[in-house]
């Protein structure tokens, strides 16, 4: 490792820079195209009011949602977990006709970031009047950089003052995400491009939008879920993919110290596939060993 003391640059690569890029014109509101300036929910809904509801943020590439499989295993996991009620016509094929019609509507069918968030009906926190899921879809714009292996490394913080539960609900990925809107608000103060998430146990679990992985000694961990990440996506399909090709991921947590003494560190998440650190804090590290796993594994 090395340490690293100049000012800290922002990597425009890993952020989606909705700025720069046409808007969506139109979301989709339980099965109701939409103008995007009208407004979608009141002030009853539970999702608003509690963070009550389910997200998935998915790759709409050439038409088709890439891992969509494991999507939907994911959701229906936490539809099941947060006691929503399914009728029959919800289903994951309902759901991705759903997100091609919203594509479509808005041109965005061969390259978009789709994100779907799935919620109860009205009411608060004893008397509310539906379990049955009901949804909202947007379809925004991407860049086909953000989707490849970063050339230049990624600069880290920790985030400070924020401590995740490693509890039953930690591997959603909720709705109420208070905890990675602060660590990305202290990642933009600081010039980060992104903020380092702990637990309770002061062990790294993730960042505020991606899961983790380091290398050292040519051997590649990561933190296991009972440590509270999220139970993304892209880290689910990289665990397997990478035992297909005979290389073995460790699940094992993570304290501080370890991460500093890391030969290389990435990060991976459904939509940008997987980035490499150039450093955390002051501390650097570098890329070439995630390079050649990124091969292997794509």
């Amino acid at each position: 490792m090395q340490k690293y003391n100049k000012r800290h640059i922002v990597n425009d690569q890993f952020y989606l820079n909705y700025s720069n890029l046409q808007r969506m014109a139109f979301v989709n509101l339980d099965g109701k195209l939409l103008e995007d300036a009208q407004p979608v929910l009141n002030a009853g809904n539970r999702s608003f009011r509690y963070g009550y509801g389910l997200v998935e943020t998915m790759l709409l590439r050439d038409g088709a949602i890439s891992l969509r499989e494991y999507h939907w295993q994911r959701l229906w996991r936490g539809l099941e977990q947060l006691k929503f009620v399914l009728p029959k016509h919800f289903t994951p094929r309902m759901l991705e006709e759903e997100v091609l019609r919203t594509a479509r509507k808005n041109g965005l069918e061969q390259l978009s970031r789709i994100r779907l968030q799935v919620f109860p009906g009205n009411g608060g926190l004893y008397d509310g009047d539906s379990f049955q899921p009901a949804f909202v879809i947007e379809a925004l714009p991407l860049q086909e950089q953000v989707t490849r292996l970063n050339e230049n490394g990624l600069v880290l913080g920790i985030a400070e003052g924020l401590e995740k539960s490693p509890d039953q609900n930690a591997n959603l990925k909720s709705a109420g995400g208070l905890i990675y809107a602060m660590a990305a608000q202290q990642a933009r103060e600081q010039k980060w491009n992104d903020a380092l998430v702990c637990n309770t146990r002061q062990h790294i679990i993730e960042t505020s939008i991606a899961n983790l992985f380091w290398i050292k000694n040519d051997r590649i961990y990561t933190p296991p879920l009972s440590e509270g990440c999220v139970a993304g996506v892209m880290r689910a399909w990289i665990i397997e993919r990478a035992a297909a090709k005979g290389v073995t991921i460790t699940e094992k947590p993570l304290p501080v110290p370890e991460l500093m003494d890391a030969d290389e560190v990435f990060l991976t998440n459904a939509i940008r596939g997987i980035k490499w650190v150039k450093s955390v804090e002051n501390t650097l590290f570098t890329g070439s060993a995630t390079q050649r796993f990124s091969a292997i594994i794509f």
